[in-house]
């Protein structure tokens, strides 16, 4: 291997840092969607009945081949800064609310198993749902001031 200075290295390519900016909620919520849909017939698993633990068990709960395995498993939303596969952190990274993630990953509305894909729609409607509530404030807004 041959070693060069910086200096000399700098003659050959630009080494200028590459600036990289974070992704927003929409877009970290996009990818775990999209993460999933690589393989749709996955089977996953959802949280026990996260809606009977207390508030501090329920942000440690987990499951093993969960969504939320699925999105700790890419490295670009753990370089993003997703810290592990639990409900609090999950929750804490994509914005979610517990009564979203009741929803859209507790047992008692997915069963015992279910499919990457429902996984992914849910996720995507995570999307959606914000979005349209953010539309539906604009929209308060300018009936009410003229906007």
């Amino acid at each position: 291997m041959e070693h060069k200075r910086l200096v000399d290295l700098q003659n050959l390519a630009d080494l200028r840092p590459v600036e990289r900016t974070a992704l927003t909620r929409d877009e970290r919520l996009a990818r775990w969607a999209e993460v999933l849909e690589v393989d749709p017939t996955r089977r996953l698993k959802p949280l026990h009945e996260i809606e009977y633990k207390k508030p501090d068990e329920r942000r440690l709960a987990r499951a093993d081949n969960s969504p939320l395995t699925v999105a700790y498993e890419d490295s670009v939303l753990r370089a993003e800064g997703l810290v592990s596969d639990r409900l609090g952190d999950v929750m804490d990274f994509f914005g979610l609310t517990e009564h979203q993630a009741h929803v859209a990953f507790c047992s008692c509305h997915l069963g015992s198993s279910f499919e990457a894909r429902i996984a992914a729609r849910r996720v995507r409607s995570l999307i959606k749902a914000e979005t349209r509530q953010r539309s539906g404030l604009r929209a308060v807004f300018a009936a009410l001031f003229g906007l």
